[in-house]
């Protein structure tokens, strides 16, 4: 059943019910939905704890920045590429991307991440389109771009993290993140879906200045 839908400059964006799971569908393709989530809360968890101030990249079903939120995070801010969605939170379309929305803590902006980066975080989460590997949106290439990482870099406090979601592990990232942080760590995320399985990656790198060590070395 679909319960919202809505044309963009983007593409469609459609949220649809299946008995009790939410779906995400971008341009025709699925994104998400609410049955798996295992991902998008380890990429919430990617941030360290308590997560602090926080930049997101991409709502989705808002099941990252509702962990973060539930982590004691003191600012939320999401950027989301799709109004529609925002709207739909405001509106409580869904009980996930209500409360979210709801929480004086969460900012939801309406925009590229690319263009709404500014500020101090202390962690900047990723999670755009399908990852470099796999585009719905081929605009998005410029997020994993090195310019634009290095952006993120450098808008992170002392030990503050980066973490990128992607759709499946890609070695061209990583190197782009280790060139410009020094170290990367991979995080697999394995997860079963409809009796098929996925391992799902997050590069997660840290600021450094003098002699600071990322905790996974």
């Amino acid at each position: 059943m679909i319960i919202a839908r809505a044309d963009t400059p983007v593409g469609e964006v459609v949220l649809r019910r299946r008995d009790d799971v939410d779906e995400l569908v971008v341009n025709g393709v699925f994104a998400m939905d609410s049955a798996e989530v295992t991902s998008e809360l380890a990429l919430a968890d990617a941030a360290g704890s308590p997560p602090g101030r926080v930049l997101v990249g991409g709502l989705g079903l808002g099941y990252t920045a509702a962990r973060l939120l539930d982590a004691g995070a003191e600012r939320v801010k999401v950027v989301e590429l799709a109004d529609p969605l925002i709207t739909w939170a405001r509106e409580g379309v869904t009980a996930q991307l209500g409360r979210v929305a709801a929480d004086p803590r969460s900012e939801l902006v309406d925009g590229d991440i690319v263009d709404h980066l500014d500020g101090t975080w202390d962690a900047i989460l990723l999670d755009v389109d399908n990852g470099p590997t796999f585009l719905i949106h081929d605009h998005n290439r410029r997020v994993y771009a090195e310019a634009f990482l290095r952006r993120c870099l450098q808008a992170l406090t002392e030990g503050g993290r980066l973490v990128v979601w992607c759709e499946t592990a890609s070695p061209e990232l990583a190197s782009t993140l280790e060139r410009i942080a020094g170290a990367v760590e991979l995080i697999s995320v394995p997860v079963t879906r409809q009796g098929r399985s996925f391992t799902y990656a997050l590069y997660r790198v840290v600021r450094t200045t003098g002699g600071y060590s990322p905790p996974w070395l």
